[in-house]
């Protein structure tokens, strides 16, 4: 039968604890500075209300040179009093203080067609959003976009399924 010993040079118990205090000390401490904050919590940031994207976001990205990237979990229709608005599963554009231009997976129904919301323009004196539309444009009050809006997975029962987008 074997004696197992211990050596002197093993790390005694007060050795082990201070070196975990501080493992979880360093760990805690770098977290938080490698989190994303929510999408939605961005949008404020520069100078839009946090409903403008749906709830279904899964990820994002906003690079150095203000393009970005939003996933979401699946394809998503909203409805704003009289506008229908679907967003693909991925939506990209550039964001800057009050512009969002190059815009790219948000389409808007306009009568029986779906057209692709190409820009969004924040006025800030008069508390508008203008949404582009290729060469045409509509303005929203920006209050009414504050509430981050629900996602449907299927567009208005005023609608038939055979005009939504593909």
């Amino acid at each position: 039968m074997k004696d197992w010993t211990i050596e002197s040079d093993a790390m005694s118990p007060q050795r082990l604890m201070v070196l975990s205090a501080f493992l979880i000390l360093f760990l805690g401490v770098l977290e938080p500075s490698t989190a994303s904050p929510d999408i939605h919590d961005l949008l404020p940031q520069y100078g839009f209300p946090k409903g403008l994207i749906p709830n279904n976001v899964i990820s994002y990205t906003l690079s150095p040179d203000a393009s970005f990237l939003i996933h979401l979990d699946a394809p998503c229709y909203v409805y704003w009093e009289d506008q229908l608005v679907y967003y693909h599963t991925l939506i990209k554009g550039t964001l800057t203080y009050g512009s969002v231009s190059q815009v790219s997976g948000i389409q808007a129904q306009k009568l029986f067609l779906w057209l692709p919301v190409t820009g969004i323009m924040l006025h800030q004196d008069s508390g508008m959003l203008q949404f582009f539309v290729g060469a045409l444009s509509q303005q929203f009050p920006a209050s009414d976009f504050q509430d981050v809006p629900a996602c449907s997975r299927r567009g208005s029962l005023l609608t038939p399924d055979l005009f939504l987008p593909l």
